[in-house]
C-alpha cells in the first residue's frame, strides 16, 4: 500500500487526460492521488480501475476531462496475462492465499479448445474481490469479513483470445493470454474459468492491460518518469480534453450560436442526425461540450462552463 502524499501544496486548475502506465503495487486510487499532488490539480478521476496486481493503461482525467470519462469505462479493453495452473487461491490472483492444488495434464490441443470455448459471448460471475457494491458496500469487504454474496452473472464478450501453453517442469505449467474484451469482464474470472475448463484450475499470476478504447500502453508515461520530471514537462505530457471525444462527430458553432448553447438551449442547424456530437467554438479548438442531433437540433448534453473553456484555451 503506498500513502498518498501529505504535503500541502498550492493547487490549480489542470485540464486534460494523463496516458499512465499503473505500477505494480498500486491501487488506481493510490496513483490518481499521487499524480494529482504532482501536477498541482485541483480536480482529477480515473475511468476504470486496475487491481494492484495489474500493470499497464490507466486514463487519469484532470479538471474539464473528468465530464466526459464515461465513454471509457464503456470502451473495449485488452490484456497480457499469465494464469498459473493447478493453483487456486482465495481472489484468483497471486494476491490471494492457495485455498487449493491439483495436478496438471494439460496439452496444447486442450488449451486451443478452451480458447474456442471462451471466445465469444460469455456469462460471468462476478469475484468477490472486487469493487461492485452490494447494499452500498464493495464486494471485497464481504470477502475480506469471510461473507459470501450471491452475485448475479454478467454478460460479456470475448473478442479475441489468444493462449499459449509454457511448460516450466513437470509440476508447473502456465498459460500465456492476450484478451481483447468488452467492458466489465473480469481476466482473473476468466482465468479461473478457463482452469476449471481444464480440469486443474488457475488463478493471474501476471496481468497488463495493453489497450483501451483506442488508446495503447506505448503512448503512457510511467510513474517514475513523471515523479523525474520538472512541472512544467509533466503538464506537457498532458492529452487534450478532446481526445475523450475522438469517436464523435464534431460540430463547430459560430459566435451567436456558441453563447445560446452554452446557456443550455438547443440550436438548429443543417447537421445530420448522431447520437454522439462534439461541440467546439467557431476557432475549431474551444471545446464546449457534448450534444446529439434530432432532426436538425442540436440537443447540449454535457456542458463546460466558461471558466473551464477559457483555461483549456490558455493552458
Amino acid at each position: 500500500m503506498h500513502a498518498s502524499p501529505q504535503a500541502r501544496v498550492a493547487r490549480h486548475p489542470v485540464h486534460g487526460v494523463l496516458l499512465l502506465d499503473k505500477p505494480l503495487g498500486w491501487s488506481s486510487n493510490d496513483v490518481l492521488q499521487k499524480v494529482k499532488w504532482l501536477l498541482r490539480a485541483e480536480k482529477a478521476g480515473h475511468t476504470g480501475t486496475l487491481d494492484p496486481l495489474a500493470t499497464g493503461v490507466l486514463l487519469l482525467c484532470f479538471g474539464a476531462a473528468t465530464k466526459f470519462g464515461q465513454g471509457q469505462l464503456d470502451a473495449d479493453k485488452t490484456y497480457t496475462a499469465t494464469m498459473q495452473l493447478g493453483i487456486k487461491t482465495s481472489t484468483g490472483d497471486a494476491e490471494g492465499d492457495v485455498i487449493e492444488t491439483r495436478p496438471v495434464a494439460v496439452s496444447s490441443d486442450d488449451v486451443a479448445r478452451a480458447a474456442v470455448q471462451f471466445t465469444g459471448a460469455l456469462m460471468q460471475v462476478p469475484p468477490m474481490y472486487s469493487a461492485l457494491k452490494k447494499n452500498g458496500r464493495p464486494l471485497y469487504e464481504y470477502a475480506r469479513a469471510g461473507v459470501l454474496v450471491e452475485r448475479i452473472p454478467r454478460p460479456v464478450h470475448i473478442y479475441t483470445l489468444n493462449m499459449a501453453l509454457e511448460l516450466m517442469d513437470k509440476a508447473q505449467a502456465a498459460i500465456n493470454l492476450i484478451v481483447k474484451c468488452s467492458k466489465g469482464t473480469y481476466i482473473r474470472t476468466l482465468c479461473e474459468d478457463i482452469g476449471e475448463a481444464l480440469g486443474c484450475g488457475a488463478h493471474v499470476r501476471e496481468l497488463r492491460r495493453t489497450g483501451t478504447g483506442g488508446f495503447d500502453v506505448s503512448q503512457c508515461v510511467t510513474l517514475e518518469a513523471l515523479e523525474a520530471m520538472t512541472q512544467e514537462q509533466r503538464l506537457a505530457c498532458l492529452q487534450p480534453v478532446s481526445v475523450l471525444l475522438s469517436d464523435h462527430t464534431v460540430v463547430i458553432l459560430n459566435d451567436d450560436h456558441t453563447a445560446r448553447f452554452l446557456s443550455g438551449l438547443s440550436r438548429r442547424g443543417a447537421w445530420p442526425d448522431a447520437d454522439q456530437v462534439a461541440v467546439y467554438a467557431n476557432n475549431g479548438h474551444a471545446l464546449l461540450g457534448t450534444a446529439c442531433v434530432k432532426a436538425g437540433e442540436l440537443i447540449p448534453v454535457r456542458l463546460l462552463n466558461p471558466f473551464e473553456i477559457q483555461q483549456q484555451t490558455s493552458f
